[in-house]
């Protein structure tokens, strides 16, 4: 029989069977990641490089280009309105037809106008007749006839202080009785307020009478003149010219319809330049001055168009605090229209020695502050912080920041950490036909 002993055994066995049935699994499962670990690190990932294009800084002239938004109007536009409501009686030009400055363009119904020009014109002529009458004749007749009566009633008044004289020797001589004597002082009176009254008619007529009476056909003639003129200015207006050189861009009415009076009928517009109206902040107009170059980028056209500025505001905008500026184009050839949307570029300032490079290679912070990706010696990308400049659109001036030798990353930087390996791809201008440099960008 068995003895206790042997079962002891027996069951011992059985347990260190179980603990090995179950921890080989545990062990296997923990050593072959290890394993496989061990494995992987035998074999490096490879590095990655990032293909770029770089460039060195090249030195040179650079311009500062302010861009805005315009639109192209015309150099001269007149939109023709009529003074009198009428129908339209004929139409000389369509639209797009080339005019100069007093033709003709349309006519407007007028027989009435013309009527009532016809009747002021005879109304005038009267006045003219009146007035020479009034000038050469009457006044002077008048003024004659109260010379005449002067004379004559001086004349009388000499003659009866004669009379008086004579009879006053008489009657004291006795020879005549003293009736006669009152007889020949009252005529001398009454000969003496003739002379006064013919007197003071003379002076009235020298004084009053005859600038009254040239006044009032002055007068007369000026009111008939004034009605003419009117009635003539009435019928001018039937008559629609245009007061420039230039092309019909639009006539809403055709012939026999009924143009209102302040309604547009014919608009010309001198087209032979053209004017890029921008708006600019205060600080970008204050370094601009006329005649400054300048484009203007349009739509469908490849390339810039020059200009100039022509006009720089001498106010603000009281709506947007903006200065607005005017580049006048040459558009002799037509090609460009009014109201066309364009980009506006505009040279503020000139530096003839600068360092610069595209504007591609600028990397922005949102904090404001500028820097670049260079390529070093162990071929990684290194950033570094650059103090930019004048800006032309293509290329920026760095004014510090940058040595001449520096290869800076122009294509491919946005978004490369600092340390990536790169690699330049053709179009790395690590050539020696850039400018050699001596010395660090300008400070």
């Amino acid at each position: 029989m068995p003895t206790i002993a042997t079962h002891e055994r027996t069951a011992h066995r059985r347990r260190l069977s179980l603990r090995s049935s179950v921890a080989g699994p545990i062990i296997v499962s923990l050593v072959l990641p290890l394993m496989i670990l061990a494995g992987c690190k035998k074999e490096a990932a490879p590095e990655i490089e990032v293909t770029v294009q770089a460039e060195k800084p090249e030195q040179g002239a650079i311009s500062e280009q302010v861009t805005a938004d315009a639109v192209l109007a015309p150099i001269a536009q007149a939109a023709m309105e009529p003074k009198i409501t009428a129908p339209v009686k004929k139409f000389y030009v369509e639209r797009g037809s080339k005019v100069k400055a007093g033709q003709l363009l349309a006519s407007l119904e007028n027989a009435d106008l013309s009527a009532a020009a016809l009747d002021n014109k005879g109304s005038y002529e009267a006045a003219q007749a009146a007035y020479v009458t009034t000038t050469k004749a009457q006044v002077p007749e008048d003024a004659q006839r109260a010379e005449l009566d002067l004379a004559q009633a001086k004349a009388n008044l000499d003659l009866n202080e004669s009379i008086v004289k004579s009879r006053k020797q008489l009657f004291a001589e006795g020879a005549i009785p003293g009736r006669d004597l009152d007889t020949a002082q009252a005529a001398l009176v009454q000969a003496q307020a003739a002379h006064q009254t013919a007197l003071l008619h003379a002076e009235s007529m020298k004084k009053v009478s005859r600038e009254a009476a040239l006044k009032a056909a002055q007068g007369q003639l000026t009111s008939a003149e004034g009605k003419l003129k009117g009635a003539d200015a009435q019928v001018y207006y039937s008559e629609i010219r245009s007061p420039i050189n230039g092309v019909v861009t639009d006539r809403p009415l055709f012939a026999g319809e009924t143009a209102a009076a302040g309604a547009p009928l014919i608009t010309v517009m001198d087209t032979s330049s053209l004017l890029a109206k921008a708006h600019v902040a205060q600080r970008v107009a204050q370094q601009m001055k006329l005649g400054d170059e300048a484009a203007v980028r349009v739509p469908g056209v490849d390339a810039a168009v020059k200009a100039y500025v022509s006009l720089i505001s001498p106010a603000l905008d009281p709506g947007s605090t903006t200065v607005e500026v005017w580049l006048k184009i040459d558009n002799r050839s037509g090609a460009l229209k009014a109201g066309t949307p364009v980009k506006a570029l505009i040279t503020t300032q000139t530096i003839a020695l600068a360092w610069k490079i595209p504007h591609t290679a600028v990397l922005t912070a949102q904090d404001g502050s500028t820097a670049v990706l260079v390529i070093g010696a162990d071929g990684t990308a290194h950033r570094k912080a650059v103090k930019l400049g004048v800006s032309d659109g293509e290329d920026v001036q760095v004014l510090s920041g940058l040595a001449p030798s520096d290869r800076v990353i122009t294509v491919g930087a946005f978004g490369l950490d600092d340390g990536t390996k790169v690699k330049a791809g053709p179009a790395d201008s690590d050539s020696d036909d850039k400018p050699a440099a001596g010395k660090e960008g300008e400070k």
